[in-house]
């Protein structure tokens, strides 16, 4: 039996510890706004937080997980977290998604990198393309990704 937080809930999972939390997520609780992409915590689509951290859910097994709070894209629509707020509202602002399959975890990967910059930091282009660089949008819309990133660093300072 896993214990997991997520999005301040807890969730007793009988599952094997080494399951990747992408699947806890998805097929055991029907939290499905994390995406399944490559399986090899290349592209992005499956980031979420753990303990605050952005991490690739495809690989990272539920016994990494136990006893530290996960944050997914539910919980940065749901306006319980101010910069994911910040960070959603700006995507809709720039109209970021076009087919919209990477874009939870581009969010995820944008919330995480602006909360870990000063209070008040602008970031720069270089900045946020270096934060932003692993993910991938197959649409290709990465200069209005780019965009929206900074409109929120504005929104939050």
């Amino acid at each position: 039996m896993a214990s997991l937080h997520i999005n301040g809930r807890a969730h007793q999972l009988d599952a094997d510890p080494g399951t990747p939390i992408l699947w806890a997520l998805r097929d055991t609780l029907g939290m499905t706004g994390t995406k399944f992409g490559c399986g090899a915590a290349l592209c992005g689509a499956c980031t979420v937080h753990l303990d605050g951290q952005a991490i690739r859910s495809c690989v990272t097994p539920i016994a990494a997980a136990e006893g530290k709070p996960i944050q997914t894209i539910e919980a940065m629509t749901d306006g319980s977290d101010a910069v994911g707020t910040a960070v959603h509202a700006a995507w809709v602002r720039h109209d970021v998604a076009q087919c919209g399959y990477c874009q939870s975890g581009q969010i995820m990967s944008a919330t995480a990198f602006l909360k870990s910059l000063p209070k008040g930091q602008q970031p720069t282009s270089a900045e946020i393309d270096s934060a932003m660089a692993g993910n991938i949008c197959r649409c290709g819309t990465y200069a209005r990704i780019r965009a929206a990133v900074a409109d929120a660093a504005r929104a939050i300072a």
